[in-house]
């Protein structure tokens, strides 16, 4: 199985350059050039990325004093040379030594130095002075008291994560409360109430009641034996047409109202006493009144003259 690990690329802020002083009293000039050209790279901290600016600033005093090995100062030459013909300089290093003996470092350092972008901008942290004292005194102090910081800023940001690591607790806390308590304030729904389907269940069906239902009266035994089905008819109020041939069809089929019906020819009375028998037979038990044949007007008798 194959692993890819992601490369380290910090950034910009997170890259804080430090100040450093090196003197160069009795020193060799190649040993020093390449503590130098460390310090600037940057390849002395563990954040070190070669495409970004990672080093520190470098202070060189006392470049006066600085020294070669063997017969270097004799042997040593600068050169010169101006892309024209015959204008090649060579420049010895004694003389050199005399002139600017601080040219001799930063030329030993830029020689070790990417030849980039880059390392020109590492060469201008490097500052060379030809004696001890140099202006950059506010800067070491700034870099002396950069581990006290360090530990400071340290603990703060502890401080700073415990803090929100306990906010996130405490929220999630008061999260869960609320929930709770919403959940114990809703009322459960009734067992009874029907689903959302809109389905009753299949205990309801067997009790259901028919939607329309007629409550008649209980009727005693004796009326009940005396009603006729003529008089069990419901009392619906019917048309006055129909309403008087269904008193004349009961009129002719009772016994005391036939005798009483007038006669067609004319003879005799138009009304007759009004029969009593229906009225003693059902009595003033009944709750009904049977229907009755309607009055008829009287009809008048031929004048025998």
């Amino acid at each position: 199985m194959v692993t890819k690990l992601k490369p380290y690329n910090p950034s910009a802020s997170e890259l804080v350059s430090d100040w450093h002083v090196m003197d160069a009293r009795g020193k060799v000039l190649g040993r020093l050039a390449t503590e130098a050209a460390m310090l600037l790279m940057g390849k002395h901290r563990p954040e070190y990325v070669p495409h970004m600016i990672s080093g520190d600033f470098v202070i060189v005093t006392n470049a006066a004093e600085v020294t070669v090995t063997g017969n270097k100062e004799d042997q040593i030459v600068y050169k010169r040379h101006s892309q024209k013909p015959g204008k090649l300089k060579e420049i010895p290093y004694k003389k050199v030594r005399a002139a600017f003996p601080e040219r001799i470092i930063e030329h030993a350092v830029r020689g070790m130095l990417p030849k980039n972008k880059l390392g020109e901008r590492m060469i201008r942290r490097l500052k060379v002075y030809a004696g001890e004292e140099h202006p950059h005194v506010s800067q070491i102090a700034w870099s002396a008291g950069r581990p006290e910081r360090d530990v400071i800023a340290a603990e703060k940001a502890e401080e700073e994560a415990k803090k929100r690591t306990e906010n996130r607790l405490n929220t999630v806390a008061r999260r869960e409360i609320a929930a709770s308590a919403a959940a114990k304030s809703v009322t459960p729904e009734p067992e009874t109430a029907e689903p959302k389907s809109g389905r009753r269940p299949a205990s309801a069906k067997a009790v259901d009641v028919p939607e329309q239902v007629v409550a008649v009266a209980p009727v005693e035994s004796e009326v009940a034996d005396s009603v006729t089905a003529e008089d069990e008819a419901p009392l619906v109020k019917e048309p006055a047409a129909k309403r008087a041939s269904t008193s004349k069809a009961s009129a002719a089929k009772s016994p005391g109202t036939a005798a009483a019906a007038p006669k067609k020819s004319g003879s005799g009375p138009s009304r007759a006493p009004a029969s009593k028998t229906s009225a003693a037979k059902f009595g003033a038990s009944t709750s009904r009144k049977t229907p009755t044949a309607r009055k008829s007007p009287a009809a008048k008798k031929p004048d025998d003259k």
